[in-house]
């Protein structure tokens, strides 16, 4: 075995922040939601986590996964986090003055923190491209059924305005319609008061007409009367 070389130590890339001012439970409850994730993923995690650890903790998967890429020339996007842990660092003592001239200890934590990430395995790679082959194609299809849902809409907007023309037209006909006749009986009655409404002149004539016609149906009955 060749001398310095470890034994115990994960294979990957590493980084490591020691030091780090908080206890190591308060980092592990954050590391615990990032073991085994896609980089990517425990990127977002922790970018979206509301615990102050995940500051640093982001800080430090940033520096593993640049590591990897220019140290190691592994493709970022095939890398995960194979493993992540925090380790007890020193205690800072200090203290606090209390009643009748007692005091009282004060420990400040300290933690060190490290995390590995590792090329996936060819196996791991392959469900990836599976999931996203299948997550592209299940959008594909959201994408489709929206457009059809869209012009599915479009057409009933489009019938449900036909209708709405045809029946304006048809009003408007219509409309039109009830004026012309509404003209021809005013014109009608209209004309039948120029009848009504006779001049003098004109009604003097009608009667002297209508004594002629009287007096020419007369004369036939009393040519007979004088003959009997």
């Amino acid at each position: 075995m060749a001398f310095g070389v470890k034994t115990n130590e994960r294979p990957g890339t590493r980084a490591r922040v020691r030091y780090l001012r908080m206890s190591a439970y308060k980092a592990r409850e954050v590391l615990d939601l990032i073991r085994g994730k896609e980089v990517q993923v425990a990127d977002e995690i922790l970018q979206f986590s509301e615990r102050d650890a995940a500051i640093p903790i982001r800080k430090c998967l940033q520096s593993a996964i640049a590591n990897a890429e220019n140290n190691d020339q592994i493709d970022p996007e095939e890398l995960y986090v194979s493993a992540c842990y925090a380790d007890e660092g020193p205690t800072l003592k200090r203290w606090r003055p209390r009643a009748r001239g007692r005091a009282t200890r004060i420990r400040k934590r300290t933690c060190h923190v490290t995390i590995v990430v590792s090329r996936m395995t060819p196996e791991q790679l392959e469900r990836r491209r599976q999931r996203e082959a299948t997550s592209a194609a299940a959008a594909g299809r959201g994408r489709r059924r929206a457009q059809a849902a869209a012009e599915a809409r479009r057409q009933r907007v489009a019938r449900s305005r036909q209708r709405e023309e045809a029946a304006a037209a048809e009003a408007h006909d219509h409309e039109d319609h009830d004026h012309e006749d509404h003209d021809h009986e005013e014109a009608t009655a209209a004309g039948t008061d120029h009848d009504v409404d006779e001049t003098p002149e004109q009604a003097e004539a009608d009667v002297d007409e209508v004594d002629e016609v009287a007096a020419g149906e007369a004369e036939p009955g009393d040519d007979a009367e004088e003959t009997d």
